[in-house]
């Protein structure tokens, strides 16, 4: 059962159960079918990290074990609760599509466990996937297609978030930060986040345009750049020695680890495009890649998957935080930051 109206959204996201024993979250975004699935895992189960009532697949699991997805489907929960079982896709391959459909027609009809609740995400599912067609078709199933949000809502999520912090911005400062803000949920999040901390959690502030300025500031300089770019790229000498450089030129670990941010970001966008189906040569100028930049970058967009580059945001934020501590070494930090990344992305073959 196809939902898209907001108003019926929102009802299933507040009250999951009822008639329903599944729910498929799909589209570009995958930041906002994350969120989206997470609410939903948080009214069904009790616990929803708890490894014995919760079981979270993804493609390569169904894939070395195309049973295993039913098996699940059909286990009991251990503790009298409501067994949800999770599917995460990154990609629509046709044989994993192909068990994920059976096996929701099956669930949804009834055929397995009928107190399990059957949750997936997924990217943005063309009208030929199988996966689709079946949660469309079955009344027991929401079919949630999920786009990419509109400035009123991005403005709405900006306001909240500041508000649960108890802080805010005036409306040019707000209409400043959204138009600045990558639409893809995950990323922006993160970027509110970090205005949260440099604002101060609690502190009743309300900051004007040209203060807020003070948080964004001006693209990074190259120093900082390269030195982001050589740690995404593996070499975390270069990087390393770039960002001593900086510092001696009067650069700070802050400064450093928001162009540290800021290649991410981009980086997860060129790589959220591509997943859709984008041209990523296309995808990397969209996103403002610097032409002499171009083919590094996209050696790096080819490597980095949308799952190891969510593993690096909270060290960001964590460098973030720590560097606007009082008395904090930031320029350790941030070096340590640049560092760890050249780690993982020497271990994804860069």
């Amino acid at each position: 059962m196809i939902l898209s109206k907001r108003p019926d959204v929102e009802r299933f996201l507040q009250k999951p159960g009822g008639d329903f024993r599944a729910a498929l979250f799909y589209g570009r975004d995958r930041g906002s079918v994350r969120e989206r699935a997470d609410i939903v895992a948080g009214k069904v189960a009790k616990t929803p990290d708890d490894p014995f009532d919760v079981a979270v697949l993804t493609e390569t699991d169904v894939s070395d074990d195309p049973a295993r997805l039913e098996g699940e489907l059909q286990a009991l929960s251990m503790t009298g609760g409501r067994r949800l079982v999770r599917l995460r896709l990154t990609a629509e391959k046709g044989s994993v599509d192909k068990v994920a459909a059976e096996a929701l027609a099956r669930h949804a009809a009834g055929e397995l466990n009928p107190d399990a609740f059957f949750l997936i995400e997924a990217g943005g599912l063309g009208r030929d996937s199988a996966l689709r067609k079946a949660a469309e078709k079955a009344p027991a199933c929401a079919c949630i297609p999920v786009y990419e949000d509109e400035t009123g809502d991005v403005m709405r999520m900006v306001r909240e978030s500041l508000a649960k912090d108890q802080v805010s911005l005036t409306n040019d400062a707000l209409e400043t930060f959204v138009a600045r803000l990558p639409r893809e949920r995950g990323v922006a999040r993160a970027e509110i986040e970090r205005l949260i901390l440099f604002l101060g959690p609690g502190s009743n502030r309300t900051v004007g345009a040209e203060e807020l300025e003070q948080h964004l500031g001006v693209e990074p300089e190259a120093s900082l750049s390269d030195a982001a770019i050589d740690a995404f790229g593996g070499r975390g000498a270069p990087a390393q020695a770039g960002l001593r450089r900086a510092f001696s030129e009067g650069e700070t670990g802050p400064a450093a680890v928001r162009a540290t941010g800021f290649h991410l970001g981009r980086l997860r966008r060129v790589v959220t495009l591509a997943k859709s189906g984008a041209d990523m040569r296309e995808a990397a100028k969209s996103a403002g890649v610097f032409w002499k930049q171009e083919r590094e970058f996209l050696r790096q967009a080819k490597a980095w998957s949308l799952h190891e580059l969510d593993l690096v945001q909270p060290d960001v934020l964590q460098a973030d935080r720590a560097c606007k501590t009082a008395g904090s070494p930031d320029s350790l930090i941030a070096e340590r930051l640049l560092l760890s990344i050249a780690q993982r992305a020497r271990r994804l073959g860069l």
